[in-house]
């Protein structure tokens, strides 16, 4: 992106001043378009108001708008009697961040906390600094907001592990019934079955427009033995056309789907641009009884008379935890912060990384080019139909599960996922995709550079059940510090070898017969870094993926669930805080193991369970005991 779009607040860290062509001109123009429309009544769900007056008690204070925050908050303010409050540091959705297609652009902007690893001596060796960019939402609706929009729940025996491990109520059964809560399936296929369901307040459907490409890529799936199939039904392993949180082929965050459609219940406050700095709890009593934030340079505390729930994400929820005096002792005392609870906060980090960097050359003008969409006419098509490229969630058509000859052939529990986009990090000339996703100089310049706006597709090899994990720490004492990121990426390398036969199962499909009617080719351009190594060879191909090891946005684990007998937990399966009265954790941090899939479902149905465990000991006495 260019500083021409930095009225609007888009233009990308690190991004050159000026960028040719249709780059510059384009988010005026769309913006522009979207504001018009939408003042014609495009927006029924209405926007969220900031709340005026901050009362003193609320019956619970949710910290966090996002993916699950939102669903908590929505959920405990139906019960007329409870007054809800719901604090997000960031503000509103944009008109932009409603388009699908161009969700990369909403990376690295004030609608993102903008964090970064910590250089990796094993993975992101193609990025600046080594490190690799971890965008979240800073933004009502969290996450929802920033990522691709791509509908995954997981594989079943993700959630059976969980309660394998002691986490009662958490197995796939009981869970089904939370995800089925929350969708509205709008395709008529899907939504016939008993794995989805229909009138929740999130949208879920496939986008409305798709190129031919994608179509090769489902078929291409059966030419090497795989069944075009719904990865969140019966079976998980196959291919199939991506499922989307979309809604009249826009996006449809958790602050659309949640937060607006229930705004004005007088038992609901949202107060925006609210910073939290630490939970507030009795040393003695071990109770937490109020948040501490900041909103507009003056300093609010508000109390909580039942509990205080922490939804602020993965990241955000282990630095306030520790900020607030809970987790490893010894590293609060280096951060000079007085203990109140001994916890592995920040610990069990996991993620799913990938092989970004498979590059496919088609002699076809049918990939995704960004040229081609930037122009009137695609808009207008878009405002006017809902139909068009721009409503591909972020240019990813297609996902498939496949099994590496690390699992069994006969069970249901692949290894990798693959994200199909019809173009590739060249697609855009170098106008956005390389500034999210830090490419160096020398990789940009030397690998995509020279086949920009050249049509191409990607296959993405997505590692599903990484046995690397890391860790998040303080920085300092000032909630304002950024936290260390450590992921650890591909320390075991185990790791490395799942990914590279999920990169020679993508090499497969450019040699079907779907594909190579587009004239397919590998990129044969040895990759920066990797030249010294002999080509096409298991070692070359993992020396890629350590250079381009792309995060799929989905850290995990960092407030472990478990029973009171495992020691690595954080909270029990009630999401109760250990050793801490009126504390509950709600988000993806609880996860014992981050499930085999894009995170953001899971997410929302952790939110809906986590509702209805509060409303279970609040409402039918369970406090009492």
């Amino acid at each position: 992106m260019s500083a021409a779009a930095a009225p609007l607040g888009f233009a990308a860290a690190g991004a050159p001043n000026t960028i040719a062509g249709l780059a510059v001109s384009f988010l005026p123009m769309l913006m522009a378009a979207a504001s018009f429309f939408r003042g014609f009544g495009n927006d029924p769900e209405g926007r969220v108001k900031d709340v005026k007056k901050i009362y003193k008690y609320y019956d619970f204070v949710v910290v966090g708008a996002g993916s699950a925050g939102a669903v908590v908050a929505n959920r405990l303010s139906e019960v007329e009697d409870w007054r809800v409050l719901l604090l997000e540091a960031g503000g509103d959705e944009t008109d932009l961040s409603d388009i699908p297609v161009i969700a990369a652009f909403l990376q690295l902007t004030d609608i993102d906390w903008k964090f970064k690893t910590e250089p990796q001596p094993t993975a992101c060796l193609g990025f600046q600094g080594r490190r690799c960019n971890w965008p979240r939402g800073k933004v009502l609706g969290g996450s929802s907001v920033l990522n691709y929009m791509l509908y995954v729940r997981g594989n079943r025996r993700d959630y059976d592990s969980w309660a394998a491990m002691g986490n009662e109520g958490w197995d796939y059964n009981s869970v089904l019934p939370y995800f089925l809560k929350s969708e509205d399936n709008r395709n008529p296929y899907l939504a016939a079955t008993p794995y989805h369901g229909t009138g929740g307040p999130l949208t879920v459907q496939e986008a409305p427009w798709r190129s031919p490409l994608a179509t090769a890529f489902v078929q291409a799936g059966e030419e090497i033995g795989y069944e075009n199939r719904d990865g969140n039904g019966e079976f998980q392993s196959g291919f199939m056309i991506a499922q989307g949180t979309l809604r009249r082929a826009s996006r449809c965050s958790t602050a659309k789907a949640f937060i607006r459609p229930v705004r004005h219940r007088k038992n609901f406050h949202v107060s925006m641009h609210s910073y939290a700095h630490k939970i507030l709890i009795d040393p003695h009593t071990k109770r937490a009884y109020g948040v501490e934030f900041q909103k507009k340079d003056k300093i609010y505390v508000v109390y909580a008379t039942k509990e205080v729930i922490l939804s602020a994400g993965s990241v955000n929820t282990p630095h306030l935890l520790m900020l607030s005096g809970i987790g490893p002792a010894e590293h609060l005392r280096e951060m000079n912060i007085p203990l109140i609870h001994d916890a592995p906060v920040g610990n069990n980090l996991q993620d799913h990384i990938a092989a970004g960097w498979m590059t496919f050359l088609i002699d076809q003008p049918v990939s995704m080019v960004q040229s081609r969409f930037e122009n009137l006419p695609s808009i207008l098509r878009y405002q006017l139909f809902s139909s068009g490229p721009l409503s591909v969630p972020g240019g990813v058509e297609g996902l498939a599960w496949v099994k590496t000859k690390f699992e069994n052939q006969t069970d249901d529990y692949p290894d990798i996922e693959f994200h199909f986009v019809s173009g590739t990090p060249a697609s855009d000339g170098g106008a956005q995709v390389r500034w999210i996703h830090g490419q160096s100089e020398r990789t940009w310049n030397e690998y995509f550079a020279p086949i920009s706006f050249r049509d191409t597709w990607s296959v993405v090899p997505m590692l599903l059940r990484p046995r690397s994990n890391g860790y998040i720490r303080l920085r300092s004492d000032s909630p304002y510090d950024k936290p260390i990121i450590i992921p650890n990426y591909l320390v075991d390398d185990q790791d490395v070898k799942v990914l590279v036969e999920g990169v020679k199962i993508g090499l497969a499909l450019a040699e079907t017969q779907a594909f190579k009617k587009f004239g397919t080719k590998f990129y044969a351009k040895p990759f920066p870094g990797c030249e010294h190594l002999p080509l096409w060879t298991d070692d070359y191909w993992a020396c890629c993926t350590r250079h381009y090891s792309s995060t799929i946005y989905h850290p995990a684990g960092t407030a472990k669930m478990g029973p009171k007998w495992d020691k690595t937990a954080v909270v029990d399966p009630q999401l109760r805080v250990y050793g801490i009265q009126g504390l509950r954790v709600i988000d993806a941090s609880i996860m014992p193991n981050v499930v085999s899939g894009n995170t953001n479902a899971p997410t929302i149905m952790i939110g809906e369970k986590g509702s209805d465990l509060i409303k279970e000991y609040w409402l039918n006495g369970d406090y009492k005991r």
